[in-house]
């Protein structure tokens, strides 16, 4: 059974930074789409940013991050990380890790269904 464990979430002021990690066990994701999704109060839940696993650079970033937020993986740890830089106040959400069946290895990753969720991280930008 797939899990997924996000970690790093909290409290910071408008410009701050953040690192999001997202453990994973149960399989090892090193050819296969993760993701990181967001949900704020009364809105619908949206893709941030998704990687790959694979390698060669194949990364996807929602307009609004596009800049500040950097995603990257560590096979070695099975772990997908969200660096988050100048973060503003309407980056304010629960953070969601995800990742997609085993057995899907395409690379269109912003444009996959994923199955597996983890529990979610709070991030709180304040101005």
């Amino acid at each position: 059974q797939v899990q997924l464990v996000e970690s790093g979430g909290g409290s910071v002021q408008a410009g701050g930074s953040l690192r999001l990690s997202c453990a994973v066990s149960g399989y090892t994701y090193s050819s296969n789409c993760m993701g990181w999704f967001r949900q704020a109060p009364g809105k619908e839940r949206e893709g941030v940013a998704q990687i790959w696993t694979g390698g060669g650079g194949i990364t996807f970033y929602a307009d609004s991050v596009k800049g500040r937020f950097t995603v990257s993986q560590d096979n070695a740890k099975n772990t997908v990380y969200l660096q988050m830089n100048s973060l503003k106040p309407e980056d304010t959400a629960m953070y969601y890790c995800a990742a997609v069946a085993p057995w899907n290895r395409s690379t269109r990753c912003a444009q996959l269904y994923y199955n597996y969720w983890g529990q979610g991280t709070q991030v709180t930008v304040s101005s």
